[in-house]
């Protein structure tokens, strides 16, 4: 796991979905007022992987966190486990780190956005 803790190469996941440029519909999430965009339900549906909105939205439950407008998640994978954080920028700390132990996410590196309760992918911006 310490190997892919702070490794950011590999493959980059967004451009398996470049071509969501936008969204026609906000899909709800089971947490009160959040949402997601087409490309997150799509990347949700082809790497079976709903349970990484869960992880997203919970953090909404944190003080800090509900209080930057614009966040910026990754989840980097590698030989069956993952990292997720987020920041608030790329140049700024690391305000969320959470250690995904197993997963069958494909190993890479997938950037969201969650900008006023909405996450979507950086091409959907």
């Amino acid at each position: 796991m310490e190997q892919i803790k702070d490794k950011t190469e590999g493959k980059d996941l967004n451009n398996d979905f470049a071509d969501f440029t936008g969204t026609c519909y906000h899909h709800k999430h089971w947490l009160p007022g959040m949402v997601y965009t087409d490309g997150i339900r799509s990347m949700a549906e082809k790497y079976k992987a709903y349970w990484l909105l869960d992880v997203v939205f919970s953090y909404w439950t944190h003080k800090k966190v509900r209080k930057e407008p614009f966040q910026i998640w990754t989840i980097t994978a590698k030989d069956g486990e993952a990292v997720v954080k987020m920041q608030t920028d790329t140049d700024k700390p690391i305000m969320v780190k959470q250690d995904i132990p197993f997963t069958d996410f494909p190993e890479g590196t997938l950037k969201m956005y969650l900008s006023d309760r909405v996450l979507l992918l950086p091409s959907e911006y």
